[in-house]
């Protein structure tokens, strides 16, 4: 999927140090979001569904990406 985000308003998680070593993500038209790599800010994103996301955040969540 290929989508103009030329206009989106990213953001960090209030929980980000002042680094640029974060993730930031940006709520689009559609209900997408978009995840993008702060120390890249013009490289790729990721543009997940609203079902997508819910589904990322709830693994997030649960631990489900946490290294073993």
């Amino acid at each position: 999927m290929s989508m103009d985000l030329s206009g989106a308003r990213w953001f960090k998680s209030s929980r980000s140090s002042a680094t640029r070593e974060c993730v930031e993500v940006a709520f689009l038209d559609g209900e997408m979001v978009g995840m993008r790599d702060s120390k890249n800010p013009n490289g790729p994103a990721l543009v997940f569904t609203p079902g997508e996301w819910d589904a990322f955040t709830a693994g997030v969540t649960d631990g489900e990406f946490d290294r073993p």
